[in-house]
């Protein structure tokens, strides 16, 4: 197993995007009618020159026409192929770097947009560090990230068939939804959280197996492999369907120092 957050994500997204599309695609089994990056991009504050840092396959300009809007959109990963991916982003800038050492002057974005990435980095103190430095003053921050018990049940299938490995848990750094409000009250001011409701119910084992061969390089055993679709199979029979919980949260704060938070 890597011994880091980061050398984890580099294993899983240096080269390709195709487990990051595959871990996108079990969320379409949401009960929130409303898709995670339809409300994200609802409560966005997009105006001006825009960073989203650790951009992924750019998702979520799929869903936020930020061209009509003139919005300037910067783009970042650390990987090349996300990178090639983001170069389909209509009229986005995009940048090749770490999230710790951003290529760009200070004071010079209204909005930087961090979207489930900061639990992958060594060091989310560093990067919010950099996210307040290119800021402008009154600027914005955006965080996407989830709580300790999201995923509860897809986190459980890897150790139950001999592979903790697969457990998300065990490859990310210690910022969640409970510790992320604490991490950005140090450098921001007004923070507040805000909860994206609904949970995953999965009517066949197939999408899930996906995902869970998305996580290592390493395949499941024909073993696991039978042992994870028959728990399952058994779910499903049980409930209607495979049901998971999601725990996401949305951060926000304002670039200065007053310390505050206001849960939702």
């Amino acid at each position: 197993m890597t011994s880091t957050p980061s050398a984890h994500a580099v294993s899983q997204y240096a080269t390709t995007t195709e487990n990051l599309t595959a871990r996108i695609a079990l969320h379409a089994y949401g009960t929130n009618p409303q898709s995670w990056f339809s409300w994200l991009g609802e409560r966005l504050p997009l105006a001006g020159d825009v960073l989203e840092v650790g951009a992924g396959t750019g998702k979520l300009w799929t869903h936020v026409d930020h061209v009509t809007r003139g919005i300037r959109l910067t783009l970042t990963d650390f990987s090349g192929a996300m990178c090639e991916q983001l170069r389909t982003v209509p009229e986005a800038r995009v940048r090749q770097c770490d999230a710790t050492d951003l290529p760009f002057g200070d004071a010079v974005f209204d909005t930087v947009i961090a979207n489930h990435m900061l639990y992958h980095v060594d060091d989310p103190a560093a990067a919010l560090r950099e996210f307040a430095r290119v800021l402008r003053p009154g600027g914005r921050l955006a965080v996407a990230v989830n709580g300790r018990d999201h995923l509860e049940e897809l986190n459980a299938i890897g150790p139950a068939v001999g592979r903790p490995d697969l457990a998300l848990h065990a490859t990310q750094n210690d910022f969640t939804a409970e510790t992320g409000p604490g991490y950005l009250a140090r450098l921001f001011a007004d923070v507040s959280v805000e909860r994206y409701h609904g949970d995953l119910e999965v009517p066949s084992p197939d999408p899930v197996l996906t995902y869970l061969a998305s996580l290592s390089s390493e395949p499941l055993t024909p073993k696991q492999f039978a042992a994870a679709r028959n728990h399952l199979q058994a779910r499903i029979d049980a409930d209607g369907s495979f049901r998971v919980r999601k725990h996401t949260v949305l951060i926000t704060a304002s670039a200065g120092t007053t310390q505050s938070a206001d849960h939702v």
